[in-house]
């Protein structure tokens, strides 16, 4: 039997694009600029009968000129990008889409190997153009016009290249495709073309003010919190002078094997959980550290847009950039995601997700049951004993805290000597709670500890929807221990995606288990309700319950802030400082011009 035979439908397509963002000198910029893709060339072959087509500059009608009904499945790496191509040029989705990169991750999740178009050549042995060349052409490309008479005929000899390259690595591939997860997959990249092209919603007024202001207001930051703790000499954090801080204050912190403070910004947010006094230095830091407001990717519409990175994490959880998208830097800059005048915005999270996938793949019914109560982490201290069985968040609320910090430490695979710090408690403490966790819920740790067996085995491990990870050669317990949980929460958000976004709601972002949507005020409570359902048939159809989802709404003229109050502080303290540096100028230009 043909290999192509293994496909069910009439016509093969595989199909690139070359495209640009309008015009930016540098690949870099390029991709931060959050503009919307504008085609320069498409080289696409049917599969089946060897037909080529080529389009270029004004050539692109208004519909594919290659097949592309309900008969044909589309093959693409990195299928989003040329999905948002035909966004740009308004022509319909394929139904069926194959991406080899999605299924090229599938195949080698685990071991270690990057997933470019070259990558997978080189996987399979298949000729490509050398990787310098590739990276030169795409920079010339993303510069955008004009371009030599020359150029334009380059490009579309590059682009069909990479048509021929992927057709090999796509017939090398198929034999063990798993066709119906592949096209799954395929689907939710249609769906992630999508949310890149819609994008979030921003203030652009305040973000440019901030973006003038940054330089200055770092230093009024540090002026204004480091009064209270005294450990900057300048710009720079003294680790001795922290370490002192501490001492002075009682509280116990992480070190490293050599004796030093871990000071990485994963154990400054760890550590402002338990001791809320240490908060405000971790949002400094990481202010001072990781933000670079030029980096944020705002277009000329004002929607911060940039790839998702679908597919990149393991557990194939989408990593766009901390930099470029508003949902990566500190919390607090988030309050820069304001709806435009006569729209809304809503954020629907799952609530509890990995503790119900958990809780439903295992089968424990005692995890079930505290679930369904409404609140977990009580119902986990009631049914360890921890507090009486009419014991309320109110009464009880400082076990109900411990309790909650050890079930989500659990999801993450959090040992006791973490744990205790987490809590600031004694390391005994944290043990016991960690016992009573496995001594309440065993039929989850069975499910858990046995994925770490089949992983040390070397086995893959699958989600519902066929999503592995190979252990590879030097396998992570507490990884694989937790990718049943967090890998399915994953899946289920992609089919909440889906379906959100082929009933025609606006998803603007994915954030962990939640959407972020946008919609007219008239329309914005039919479209929550509409996703509402559709995150709750996804997780029906991935663990077989279904989950309560909690949303928050924002409407014009306010803008968006965290739920439970992170970064509200440092929001105003920012703004504040803003107002005082535009009044200072604004005194300046009066006393310059009279």
């Amino acid at each position: 039997m043909a290999v192509l035979d293994l496909v069910p439908h009439a016509h093969i397509v595989v199909v690139d694009f070359e495209f640009h963002f309008g015009g930016h000198a540098s690949k870099e910029e390029a991709g931060r600029s959050g503009e919307r893709p504008r085609p320069v060339c498409m080289v696409a072959k049917e599969l089946r009968t060897g037909e080529v087509w080529r389009l270029s500059g004004d050539q692109f009608g208004r519909s594919p000129p290659f097949p592309h009904g309900d008969d044909t499945l589309l093959v693409a790496h990195y299928a989003s990008a040329e999905l948002g191509v035909y966004r740009a040029l308004g022509w319909p989705q394929p139904r069926f889409v194959l991406d080899t990169f999605t299924e090229f991750r599938a195949r080698t999740n685990g071991l270690a190997q990057a997933a470019g178009l070259i990558d997978a050549a080189a996987y399979f042995g298949i000729d490509a153009m050398e990787s310098l060349a590739k990276k030169a052409m795409v920079t010339l490309i993303l510069r955008g016009p004009p371009w030599s008479e020359q150029e334009p005929a380059d490009f579309l000899y590059y682009c069909e290249s990479d048509v021929l390259t992927l057709e090999r690595i796509f017939l090398a591939m198929l034999p063990r495709i798993d066709l119906p997860h592949a096209l799954l997959r395929g689907r939710f990249m249609k769906a992630a073309a999508a949310v890149e092209w819609h994008g979030i919603p921003i203030d652009v007024t305040t973000l440019a003010l901030l973006r003038k202001h940054w330089a200055g207001i770092q230093d009024d930051l540090i002026a204004a919190i480091d009064s209270d703790y005294g450990v900057f000499d300048g710009r720079t954090f003294r680790e001795s002078r922290w370490r002192d801080w501490l001492i002075a204050h009682g509280i116990p912190w992480p070190t490293l094997e050599s004796g030093r403070l871990a000071l990485d910004d994963d154990t400054f947010r760890q550590m402002a959980k338990a001791y809320p006094e240490v908060s405000p230095m971790r949002e400094l830091r990481s202010a001072l550290s990781e933000m670079r407001l030029s980096d944020l990717s705002v277009g000329a519409d004002g929607r911060n847009r940039t790839i998702l990175s679908a597919f990149r994490a393991k557990t194939a959880r989408c990593q766009p950039s901390n930099t470029k998208c508003i949902f990566g830097p500190s919390v607090w800059l988030r309050g820069m995601i304001k709806p435009a005048e006569g729209w809304g915005v809503a954020y629907l999270d799952f609530s509890q997700q990995e503790f119900a996938i958990g809780a439903w793949l295992s089968g424990d019914e005692a995890m079930q049951a505290a679930y369904r109560s409404g609140d977990p982490y009580l119902a986990f201290a009631k049914q360890a004993g921890l507090v009486p069985a009419d014991a309320t968040k109110k009464s009880h609320g400082d076990i109900r805290e411990l309790c909650k910090q050890c079930v989500l430490g659990t999801q993450y695979g959090m040992e006791a000597r973490t744990l205790a710090l987490r809590i600031g408690q004694l390391e005994l403490v944290a043990r016991r709670l960690l016992r009573a966790h496995h001594e309440t819920y065993p039929k989850f740790w069975r499910w858990a500890d046995d994925m770490v067996d089949r992983a040390m085995l070397g086995f893959p491990l699958l989600t519902v929807f066929g999503w592995p990870v190979h252990s590879g050669r030097d396998p992570n317990p507490r990884s694989m221990q937790n990718f049943g949980c967090q890998a399915n929460g994953n899946e289920m958000l992609r089919l909440a995606t889906i379906l959100g976004t082929e009933a025609g709601i606006e998803v603007c972002a994915l954030v962990h288990d939640a959407v972020l949507i946008a919609a007219p005020l008239d329309q914005l409570d039919h479209d929550i309700e509409r996703m509402r359902a559709a995150m709750i048939t996804a997780s029906r159809l991935v663990i077989g319950f279904e989950l309560r989802v909690d949303v928050y709404v924002v409407r014009y003229p306010d803008r968006y802030r965290d739920s439970n109050g992170r970064g509200d502080v440092m929001w105003a303290r920012v703004m504040e400082l803003v107002a005082a540096r535009e009044a200072a100028a604004a005194r300046e230009l009066e006393v310059a011009y009279g």
